[in-house]
């Protein structure tokens, strides 16, 4: 079966990928992106990021194929640089650059030449790349380590626009972004030429799309909306699924009903005759002639009545498999007995201070590189911490404080699942243990696996069992932009439970969807003098 079209860009067909220890990512993948903007969603563990990865011929197919109508350009999840590479080298232009300049200041290599080519304005069309994506042209000669995170991530799609390769894919392109980086690549996504293909949990960001392709079930199916339509018709069908299971279920028990009456019947039949022939009531060979007679009338009945009921199960089969029965998250957080007057934290900028109390939930926002996180780190009392601002000071009231860093480096990478989270709650028994991880959605032989061997949701849910099952629980959890590595269902149920969790909540996040339904006691906002201002708790 062909899946491309006039209007495909990327066709995959039958496409399966698996990993050297035997575990399949993907298997028999068909379907197609059209050249627009295109949201790819599903479930962490589902294959998003390793397809990107074989669309960009990172990896190579196990099984099937994969066309692309052109170049394709990719942003990976974690952009790791040398702090020492120059912005030039990120964006892709540094040798066309460096020819230009050395041939403008009167070396004429041959070398050079063949460098810039026709690229005879790159110095022009770097510096509009960057304005662009809201950066300063001056940018271009600096290095990524004098850049934030967040700049680093939109110097780099800045590149690859100016490269203008007919097709990009961009995986969780917003998690190191603050709320103004975020702005500026939504314009430019607004705006992008050619295809783009994005793996994103950012809502405001799959809303900007086209089309929304989501990997479910061993899977690709695409619906022609962003994702807040694709959502509603999703709840619509699974409303109708479900609808058409219990009808399904209900015309099964009445074919049932209608078997046992038949068989009923039957069986009332057979007792009368044979009651009759053997008072002798009829001949013998007329009582034979209805004996044979009610014994093809009896099997047709059966067939008849048996066929229904098969097909009756069948529809209920076919109903069944269109209804979701997704596996979630089933967070129970510990309570840590923490009263309402309890002093928990204390953040301050030297002019004045704010305590946490109680089960109080805080979040803390700012801009890239203004040392939110730092902040935090101090808190917890990490000795490898950069020592804040004189005038920034964080001092915690208790040392039951349970920490999830952004970039999830607190496992032991050699160490199995289980090890890992018992390191945090030592008196626990196995057994009850994995019955918790079962809860986050970690299971079977996973549990034995090394952290390095898991993917980065698994790798983030492992660091968060650690965290919520720490006993004794938590006093104060603290979380550095926590839905990262989130899939949208199971930031759900991370609301869920951090709004019943009994302790205090400090969160720095970005993520204003995710803010907004927490139930916050107080917003602080960090700017780049480390001044903390209180803000509306709402962010509209």
């Amino acid at each position: 079966m062909s899946f491309s079209s006039p209007h495909s860009a990327v066709v995959l067909d039958r496409l399966g990928f698996t990993w050297p220890d035997g575990s399949v990512a993907l298997d028999q993948i068909s379907g197609a992106f059209g050249t627009g903007r295109t949201g790819l969603v599903g479930r962490n563990g589902a294959g998003k990021s390793t397809l990107l990865r074989l669309i960009a011929r990172q990896f190579t197919p196990t099984t099937g194929t994969i066309t692309t109508t052109g170049d394709v350009a990719y942003l990976p999840q974690r952009l790791t640089l040398d702090t020492h590479t120059r912005v030039a080298e990120l964006l892709g232009v540094a040798a066309a650059l460096d020819a230009v300049r050395a041939i403008t200041a009167g070396d004429v290599d041959p070398s050079h030449f063949d460098a810039v080519g026709d690229d005879w304005d790159i110095e022009a069309r770097a510096e509009a790349a960057l304005a662009e994506a809201g950066l300063d042209p001056a940018f271009l000669d600096r290095t990524v380590g004098e850049l934030s995170g967040g700049e680093a991530v939109l110097v780099a799609i800045a590149g690859i626009r100016l490269q203008g390769a007919p097709i990009t894919l961009l995986d969780e392109p917003t998690n190191n972004l603050d709320r103004h980086a975020r702005a500026r690549l939504y314009d430019l996504v607004r705006s992008w030429r050619g295809t783009l293909i994005v793996v994103s949990h950012d809502v405001a960001m799959l809303d900007l799309m086209d089309d929304t392709a989501e990997l479910y079930g061993g899977s690709l199916s695409t619906f022609g909306g962003p994702y807040s339509a694709w959502r509603t018709w999703l709840e619509g069908e699974q409303d109708a699924a479900r609808a058409a299971e219990r009808d399904a279920a209900q015309a099964l028990r009445k074919e049932k009903r209608q078997r046992i009456e038949a068989e009923t019947k039957l069986a009332h039949r057979a007792r009368t005759a044979k009651k009759a022939e053997a008072e002798k009531r009829v001949p013998k060979i007329v009582a034979h002639g209805r004996r044979m007679a009610a014994e093809v009338s009896a099997g047709r009945l059966r067939t008849e009545v048996g066929a229904k009921e098969d097909a009756a199960r069948q529809a209920l089969d076919d109903a069944g498999r269109r209804v979701r029965d997704d596996a979630t998250m089933k967070i129970e957080l510990p309570d840590p007995d923490v009263s309402r007057a309890r002093r928990i934290a204390t953040i301050g900028d030297g002019e004045r201070s704010w305590v946490i109390q109680g089960p109080e939930r805080v979040v803390l926002v700012g801009g890239n590189g203004v040392g939110k996180t730092t902040l935090l780190r101090r808190l917890v009392a990490e000795p490898e911490a950069a020592p804040p601002r004189d005038d920034l000071h964080a001092e915690a009231h208790t040392d039951r404080i349970g920490y999830l860093a952004q970039r999830v480096d607190g496992l032991d990478e050699q160490a199995s699942v289980v090890a890992n989270v018992q390191a945090s709650a030592p008196h626990v028994p196995d057994k009850e243990l994995r019955n918790r991880l079962a809860r986050f959605l970690i299971r079977g032989a996973t549990m034995d696996r090394p952290i390095v061997s898991l993917s980065g949701g698994e790798r983030f849910r492992v660091a968060l069992a650690a965290l919520l099952l720490a006993d004794p629980a938590p006093h104060l959890v603290v979380l550095d932009e926590p839905t990262n590595n989130l899939d949208l269902d199971t930031v759900d149920h991370l609301v869920e439970a951090l709004r019943a969790y009994r302790g205090a909540v400090l969160i720095v996040s970005h993520d204003d969807a995710f803010l907004d339904r927490l139930g916050l006691d107080l917003r602080l906002e960090l700017d780049a003098d480390g001044r903390l201002t209180e803000l509306p708790l709402s962010s509209a």
